[in-house]
């Protein structure tokens, strides 16, 4: 999902909304409607330690959540969110960007993620999977003996279109 390229209004200012297309400020706001827990408008400390916890991540330390929250000038709302996005995406390559969205499920880096956290994810989390999709993305992707998913090579297919290990 790479931003477009900002187009500057009269008066020198950006429009955050003018780095994405429509799609990709609905999936954005998809994204931050779950993060944001409490439905105040805002994401707080709480909402990321809750959005962790429902991700299985409940051992998530204080200073990591407020070093997040310190991306931000100010209270993260959605405009802010979608500017923190814009600035973070400007000049990344796609299969870096997905890459890192996987990093955040594999805490000790170890390049795969377990199979049924992924699916449950996908099953139950924004734009939902049907099982059928499912059953696509492990015919496509099948998981090793020990369930664990190679999640790099998933982004290189997604951005390249073929396996790396071919």
């Amino acid at each position: 999902m790479a931003p477009k390229v900002a187009k500057r209004r009269p008066g020198g200012s950006t429009n955050v909304t003018s780095l994405f297309d429509q799609t990709q400020i609905q999936e954005f706001k998809e994204a931050f409607t779950v993060i944001d827990q409490n439905r105040d408008g805002f994401i707080s400390k709480d909402d990321l330690k809750d959005t962790f916890a429902v991700m299985g991540c409940i051992n998530v330390k204080n200073e990591e959540l407020e070093a997040m929250l310190k991306e931000s000038s100010g209270p993260i709302n959605f405009t802010s969110f979608l500017t923190m996005f814009g600035e973070k995406l400007k000049g990344a390559h796609p299969e870096d960007v997905i890459t890192s969205a996987f990093k955040v499920l594999d805490p000790e880096s170890t390049g795969t993620i377990k199979k049924e956290m992924l699916e449950e994810l996908l099953l139950t989390q924004c734009d939902r999977f049907s099982i059928e999709e499912i059953k696509n993305l492990w015919t496509a992707f099948p998981p090793d003996v020990a369930g664990n998913v190679d999640y790099k090579n998933i982004s290189y297919i997604i951005t390249h279109g073929e396996d790396k290990n071919e």
